[in-house]
């Protein structure tokens, strides 16, 4: 199978989307009949660069 063949393989197949972003987005897709996987992810240490810093020294 060429490179080719697999674009055009990929292109034909059913879109399934993992959503890690806005739900908004994710129920704007649903509504289009595209299945969609919401994964509700936030950053470490809500994001506090020096308490991510913390956590990693203590390996977590």
């Amino acid at each position: 199978m060429t490179n080719t063949d697999r674009i055009q393989e990929l292109f034909n197949s059913e879109l399934v989307v993992l959503n890690i972003g806005p739900r908004l987005f994710g129920d704007a897709l649903g509504k289009q009949n595209v299945e969609v996987v919401q994964v509700d992810w936030r950053p470490l240490a809500g994001g506090d660069k020096q308490m991510q810093d913390l956590l990693a020294d203590l390996g977590i």
